[in-house]
């Protein structure tokens, strides 16, 4: 049985039917299982969160493989489930309504959409700046070079996101090759300085993981492990969803673990977990591991790190910082042409604006909601820059906190639909079926719960906002800052659901 007649609506010649047969009928079978693939790897592996993760030493990397096994492993498998049943353009959209029904549907994919365009406009353009400045120098990074760099950032994005489906799949293959390159290089140079140097890595006893490290890493950590369910927003553009879905998220789950942990172990061998932080951390430990191609290290008195290159190691490093930011700007773009056309088609289908559910006859894309997002993701830069005034790092590690809660928040609604359709729909084909559904579903949820939980309130239950639960760059007096932050958008968000909902509901009745 279809989404399309499980979900009835009057028989109005102009209502939400009828749009989605216009629209769909615009859309192209580009997506084969190479692509589902790549633009899995591109969505999931990220450098954005990964100086954070060493900046709690190796307690990160054991949260990191913890995660794997209770989240990521059987979130992917519910997800796998419903994009092999569930193969209509709007992916998570349509499984949430024909779950829950509409409204909760429409909330939740607001969420899930604006979470991109805050990412792309704010943790994303500072990871591109920040790998600049570590590997072309520059630190004191002006205020004008961060609107100049990050407006081209974002726009050139949404022209990419415009083009066809058949286009923006080559973007984000070369996005995961670019993966591969800059993380497999890291590997490699890490392992020839530690040959140089020695490897002075954590001890054994830093690798117990704490709640301090729980509350400041595993919401960023689940937060780099989801999207599996990204590709089958484009359902109607896959050449054959049932068999293709279930073996790209396969494949990319082991990817991803490989892709995270062992730049995570790098890290954490060439920089002490003291002097990484989450903007630089990353670079910062790439750069010094150049070193071994050419350049020295040198150690202020204060016991700072400075890794100076020369030669060989200079060239390569402008490659790699090039590198980071072709992944960051990737990454942004898999999630865009995502996650616009879920809210594309949740417009075209009743649960928003008409005008914001339509899809290009020449490009076959959500072209005004392509646009929507650079207008949102402009704004996002704006305010961070101007309310953190200018302190990239702050900047940084605000946005980031803003995004994982949003991404998180979606989830609840997403994680709980096969579960929820076993029972629902059990005559439905299901050509994969998640083993023990009920436990994946508990979890995935609760583990999403709690985090979210603790985006807002850092170290609730314990001492919230204490210093060992504190954001990077934020100090005890700005707890209240901090929190509105969060939830003034959260509110927003919520209010913006119900508000495309009472529209598209409007249009049925």
């Amino acid at each position: 049985m279809s989404t399309e007649t499980e979900h009835h609506h009057p028989a109005d010649p102009a209502g939400p039917d009828t749009d989605s047969a216009v629209q769909k009928a615009k859309l192209r079978k580009h997506f084969g299982r190479s692509d589902i693939f790549f633009f899995l790897v591109c969505t999931l592996v990220g450098v954005d969160g990964l100086g954070t993760l060493a900046t709690q030493g190796g307690a990160g990397f054991t949260w990191l493989l913890i995660c794997v096994a209770v989240f990521a492993v059987p979130s992917a498998m519910l997800l796998a489930e419903l994009g092999a049943a569930w193969t209509d353009e709007g992916g998570a959209y349509i499984w949430v309504r024909t779950a829950f029904g509409q409204m909760p549907a429409a909330i939740t994919n607001v969420f899930y959409w604006v979470s991109n365009p805050v990412w792309m406009g704010g943790t994303l353009v500072s990871t591109a700046i920040g790998g600049i400045v570590v590997f072309f120098g520059g630190g004191g990074w002006s205020r004008p070079a961060t609107y100049a760099f990050g407006l081209a950032f974002i726009w050139t994005g949404v022209l990419l996101c415009v083009y066809s489906f058949r286009v923006g799949k080559w973007i984000a293959t070369i996005g995961a090759i670019a993966r591969f390159a800059l993380l497999g290089v890291f590997v490699l140079v890490v392992f020839a300085y530690g040959l140089q140097h020695g490897f002075h890595g954590p001890g054994i006893g830093d690798y117990v993981p704490t709640y301090p490290s729980f509350v400041l890493l595993v919401p960023l950590i689940l937060f780099s492990l989801v999207g599996f369910e990204l590709p089958s927003s484009a359902g109607d553009e896959m050449k054959d969803a049932t068999r293709d879905v279930p073996a790209g998220i396969a494949k990319s789950v082991v990817t991803a673990t490989v892709l995270y942990g062992l730049p995570v172990l790098g890290i954490l061998l060439v920089l002490p977990s003291s002097q990484a932080t989450g903007l630089a951390g990353f670079p910062d430990a790439f750069r010094q591991a150049l070193t071994a191609l050419g350049g020295h290290v040198s150690t202020a008195a204060d016991g700072t790190v400075t890794a100076h290159l020369s030669g060989l190691g200079t060239v390569v490093g402008w490659v790699m910082g090039l590198l980071v930011v072709v992944v960051a700007f990737t990454s942004g773009l898999a999630w865009l042409m995502g996650s616009d056309r879920t809210l594309a088609v949740s417009c075209y289908d009743g649960a928003g604006p008409k005008a914001l559910g339509v899809f290009s006859e020449r490009f076959g894309t959500p072209v005004r909601v392509n646009l929507l997002s650079g207008v949102v993701s402009t704004a996002v830069l704006v305010a961070g820059t101007e309310i953190t005034g200018g302190n990239i790092y702050k900047f940084f590690q605000a946005e980031l906190n803003l995004t994982v809660s949003t991404t998180l928040i979606s989830y609840l609604c997403i994680f709980p639909v096969a579960w929820r359709l076993r029972r629902t729909r059990p005559q439905q084909p299901r050509p994969y079926r998640a083993p023990r559904v009920g436990l994946l579903t508990t979890l995935s949820v609760s583990t999403a719960a709690f985090c979210t939980a603790q985006v807002f309130f850092p170290g609730l239950g314990i001492h919230w906002f204490g210093d060992d639960f504190r954001p990077d760059g934020w100090a005890v007096h700005e707890k209240w800052t901090y929190l509105l932050t969060e939830l003034v958008p959260v509110t927003a968000f919520v209010l913006l659901g119900v508000a495309f909902w009472a529209v598209g509901r409007r249009r049925s009745i």
